[in-house]
């Protein structure tokens, strides 16, 4: 069961072929809550993108390289896998646009950005809670079950900063100890349940990001994260 209002300008046809059954046509009047949250997921993975070029050292072009890549590879990735092509990073302009300013604000504003604590994770945090709420609602608007929305609310949250951190040569948050796919799988969860026992609200997709976006910052402020394997007695882990 889709939440139509993340989509309350969109039409869904039949188109007989063999590959795709049904397509979404968007209707171009007005921006919805879907958008939206697409928007600022893109703007806030971007900027933690973005100061993480920074830190890296990489000059202006590789800077917002890098924003585009953590604000767009995981809604891309979710287009693809749900068959909706061409992707709206390249049939919407204003992906770019808001991933190539978050690069831009990373590079220019970092001194005012560095007054957060750890702006990176907080900023990460943020687009992780809204890419959760978007791409699973997605999927339930593509007639995904319910495991399978939630997975890909999941694989859309932390695509683009998994990649990012590849790219600098790090080990992705996903893998660290540090809580990091569990609250987009919790935020994905309580959107498919929502749907399914019939919820559907706004207030929904605020709570779903809410809940992730607190799962993961108390994950960063208190070290938590789920246990991993013990090492040989009596060895250090190398």
């Amino acid at each position: 069961m889709a939440l139509p209002f993340l989509y309350p300008t969109e039409t869904r046809l039949y188109v007989p072929s063999p590959l795709r059954y049904d397509i979404v046509m968007p209707n171009p009047q007005g921006s919805t809550l879907m958008l939206a949250l697409d928007l600022a997921g893109t703007f806030a993975f971007g900027l933690s993108g973005g100061l993480v070029g920074v830190r890296a050292r990489l000059d202006l072009f590789g800077i917002i390289f890098l924003a585009g890549v953590v604000g767009l590879v995981g809604g891309i990735t979710r287009d693809i896998l749900l068959d909706a092509l061409p992707p709206a990073t390249f049939s919407d302009w204003r992906y770019l646009v808001a991933a190539a300013a978050a690069g831009l604000v990373a590079f220019f504003a970092r001194p005012t950005l560095d007054r957060f604590s750890r702006p990176v994770g907080l900023f990460d945090a943020a687009g992780l809670s809204l890419f959760c709420v978007t791409g699973a609602t997605k999927a339930l608007d593509f007639d995904m079950g319910p495991v399978q929305a939630v997975v890909l609310g999941a694989i859309t949250a932390v695509g683009g900063g998994m990649l990012r951190d590849i790219l600098v040569r790090d080990i992705p948050m996903v893998l660290r100890s540090e809580l990091y796919a569990v609250p987009a799988l919790a935020g994905a969860t309580i959107i498919v349940v929502a749907s399914w026992i019939g919820h559907q609200s706004p207030a929904i997709a605020i709570i779903a990001a809410a809940v992730c976006f607190l799962i993961r910052t108390a994950g960063m402020r208190f070290d938590l994260g789920l246990p991993t394997a013990p090492s040989e007695r009596g060895k250090p882990d190398e």
